[in-house]
């Protein structure tokens, strides 16, 4: 129970703040602007593009353009994003793995 505990501490002590996680994918796309005689309606694309995707339960995720200055920021904020995940599935496994009294334990410590 003890290195259950010092598991959990050691894997919540490296998350991140949450002001820096940005939860999505970036995405990079070329467009299609629609004038008849620009290159695009050959198929030679205007971009690339960088588009943060953002998930929405039950409809078509819907794409935010960050600006190419903004690019690594914001890809830096989706990974951490990514870790943080990571982690708290850990944690969660480790507060499944407690039966019972344990588990309930587990679960008001701080």
């Amino acid at each position: 129970m003890r290195a259950l505990r010092a598991r959990r501490r050691r894997l919540a002590s490296g998350l991140s703040d949450v002001e820096a996680l940005l939860r999505g994918t970036v995405v990079t796309q070329g467009r299609r602007c629609g004038k008849e005689n620009c290159r695009c309606a050959d198929g030679q694309l205007h971009g690339p593009y960088t588009y943060l995707s953002v998930s929405r339960p039950g409809r078509r995720p819907r794409l935010v353009y960050v600006p190419a200055e903004l690019t690594e920021t914001v890809s830096g904020q989706v990974a951490v994003a990514a870790r943080v995940e990571t982690v708290l599935g850990r944690v969660s496994r480790i507060l499944g793995l407690g039966r019972g009294r344990h588990r309930r334990c587990m679960i008001g410590m701080t």
